[in-house]
């Protein structure tokens, strides 16, 4: 069977095509025990059909993949090592563990890369060319990371990253291109495509048959030689089922790999087509239309990531069972081994493997109590379980700072700056003024009425929370609060408790008197709370003071250069909900901890602790009337399909949450 006729006009050119399969055996659904059944279902029939037909196949894994692997079943590693000196399988690298990278500091990116090398090494007896972003999420960060490792090439998707640049030429998907990181460098790009391999899905399983399946593979050959992604996902959904969701595809009782088999048979009979290994795709660099220099991320989208939006980078960071406590544990224990030169090597293993992505999803309660076991094992090792919050100290000349309460508003002030504290609204900022940079505050409340347009009618406030419950009313630090306040041998503190109905939050402004800046430090007293989104310390940036034209704001996303994203006037909104179900988009990992936000003339750094709660960051931006609104949110809790299932989080009880602002 043959593809289908081309359509009028076009020539008879031919398609390279590539697939490969992702391995997982810590898929998030997956008890230990069921691992066997997986190699004997989905493992060994992959490696069964590429030697029956001959077929050039990309098989990618972590190394705890491997490992786990070789533990349970050696002769299929054997067999993979053949198949790979044999040039009929490319393996394709991926690190250590499958840990979302945009998520994690540039150490641990390194040492998940460094470690998983070694494990490939060691079992196969080379290292791969070829790296797959993990889960497709991508920052611009990663790739001198990954050229550091090594690695010829990366694979990702095209479809988010092209979805955000509507400048890029639609045949670029075609051919390999260049992937530009953020310290200029940049590392070829093979595209992997999430609806091709989707629609590879749906024909396995029963939902659509060859010939529906061939016209749409056929539609893809064009006038042009082309390179596309037959296939690039799990193997572990083929005569198999994870169990991930209730609307997983019903085993019809034909054997899938079958299907397979028939598809790639169907394939190679064509006279258009030529199967391919993933890396020969990077042969057609030279091509008219290839090689081009493209930024992956955008303002907008500053983390891609594979598939439909509910995909977003939200996913493993703040949803799942309880992946802000979870993130955090593994920022207090990366702070550990950072500050210990004799660190072993085995513990930046063991920390790679509790970043893994699959324990952040649809992990079952069996396997996420292994996880805290693991964890709590490595804390007791590193002695981090009860670590202090970091904050720092600098001695003050008392004398220099000015306290007085002008009715609502309690107004500190020193040589250098000056806070606005609105004690009708919980503590939240007035404003804020750098008295070096200008004689107006840098970030503000916009007062109801600010903008004309009705949509942005309200009071837009500076360091408050908001946790929103699906049904409920909003829980809020802004009412009324009687505040305390003293000097203290590095400023002054003022502190307020605000009571709400799931427990008492403690605010507490501290303003050093020495340099500029302040802290806003928020510690949650409640015992659960139920699952919706919690979004804190919002920072709104003065529109009278920051030049439109120039707006940018910066930050690390798992590299170790400072990612620059510049606004040019398009409206962004990182926190708008996808569906009911998704309530974020996009958001930013700041792993290197700061969030810059500016023009050509100003900056203003927004600092997070993240060993104190590993929040992530989110810009929203929009033209409004002739202003415009611009602000940075940080987010403790989100919701989508993973954390459906969750009643409530424990892990607001006795909370810190501390953020600094100069």
């Amino acid at each position: 069977m043959a593809l289908s006729a081309l359509k009028p006009g076009a020539s008879d050119s031919m398609l390279h095509l590539f697939s490969f399969f992702h391995l997982n055996l810590a898929f998030s659904s997956l008890e230990e025990e069921a691992r066997p059944e997986v190699i004997r279902r989905c493992y060994w029939p992959l490696l069964r059909l590429i030697r029956e037909q001959h077929l050039p196949v990309g098989i990618e894994a972590s190394g705890y993949t491997l490992e786990e692997i070789q533990l349970l079943a050696p002769e299929w590693v054997t067999e993979l090592r053949e198949l790979c000196r044999e040039g009929l399988v490319e393996f394709i690298g991926s690190g250590y563990s499958q840990m979302i990278g945009p998520l994690v500091p540039a150490a641990v990116n390194r040492a998940n890369q460094r470690i998983g090398l070694r494990v490939y090494e060691e079992l196969l007896g080379f290292r791969p060319e070829l790296v797959l972003v993990n889960e497709q999420a991508y920052s611009a960060g990663l790739v001198p990371i990954y050229r550091e490792a090594g690695y010829r090439a990366l694979i990702m998707e095209w479809d988010n990253p092209g979805s955000s640049r509507p400048g890029w030429n639609p045949d670029w998907r075609y051919l390999p291109q260049y992937a530009c990181g953020a310290d200029g460098s940049t590392l070829p790009v093979i595209w992997n495509k999430s609806i091709p391999f989707q629609k590879f899905q749906r024909y396995t399983h029963g939902e659509m048959e060859l010939p529906e399946y061939l016209d749409f593979l056929g539609s893809r050959v064009g006038r042009e030689e082309r390179t596309f992604s037959l296939y690039g996902n799990d193997a572990e959904i083929f005569d198999f089922r994870p169990g991930r969701f209730k609307t997983e595809a019903v085993m019809s009782g034909e054997n899938e790999w079958s299907r397979i088999a028939k598809l790639y048979e169907a394939v190679q009979a064509d006279s258009r087509c030529r199967l391919i290994r993933p890396s020969q795709v990077l042969e057609f660099l030279d091509r008219s239309g290839a090689g081009n220099l493209l930024h992956l991320e955008s303002a907008a989208q500053p983390v891609p990531v594979k598939k439909q939006a509910k995909y977003n980078v939200m996913r493993w960071a703040l949803t799942g069972r309880d992946d802000l406590c979870l993130n955090t544990a593994c920022w207090r224990l990366y702070e550990a081994l950072a500050g210990d030169e004799g660190a072993d090597e085995s513990d930046w293993k063991e920390l790679c493997y509790l970043w893994s992505s699959d324990f952040r999803t649809h992990i079952t309660a069996k396997r996420w109590e292994g996880v805290q076991g693991r964890l709590e094992t490595l804390q007791q090792r590193m002695a981090t379980a009860s670590r202090p919050v970091k904050s720092e100290r600098v001695p003050a000349l008392v004398d220099d700072i000015l306290v007085c309460q002008n009715g609502a508003f309690l107004e500190i002030e020193t040589p250098q700056q000056r806070l606005r504290l609105n004690c009708r609204r919980g503590l939240a900022v007035d404003g804020w003024w750098d008295k070096a940079q200008s004689d107006q505050p840098l970030i503000k409340t916009l007062p109801h009425g600010y903008f004309d347009d009705i949509h942005y009618g309200a009071d837009f406030y500076t360091g408050h929370f908001v946790l929103e419950i699906p049904g409920q009313h909003k829980v809020t630090d802004l009412s009324p609060v009687t505040p305390e306040w003293n000097l203290t041998d590095d400023g002054v503190v003022v502190r307020a408790e605000i009571r709400t109905r799931l427990g008492p939050v403690e605010k507490e402004v501290r303003l050093l008197g020495s340099r500029k800046g302040f802290e806003l430090i928020y510690h949650f007293r409640w015992p659960e709370c139920p699952n919706g989104t919690l979004r804190l310390g919002h920072v709104t940036v003065n529109p009278e003071l920051f030049q439109q034209d120039s707006l940018f704001y910066r930050t690390h996303n798992g590299g170790e250069t400072r990612e620059i994203f510049h606004i040019q006037g398009e409206p962004i909104n990182h926190l708008a909900p996808v569906s009911a179900l998704v309530s974020a988009s996009h958001g930013l990992g700041v792993t290197g901890e700061v969030v810059g936000l500016g023009d050509y003339r100003t900056v203003l750094n927004v600092g997070v602790d993240k060993s104190s709660a590993a929040l992530t960051g989110h810009i929203a931006y929009a033209p409004v009337d002739d202003r415009y609104f611009f602000r940075l949110v940080f987010s403790a809790m989100e919701m989508d399909d993973t954390s459906c299932h969750v009643a409530s989080r424990t892990c607001f009880e006795n909370r810190i949450v501390r953020l600094w602002i100069s």
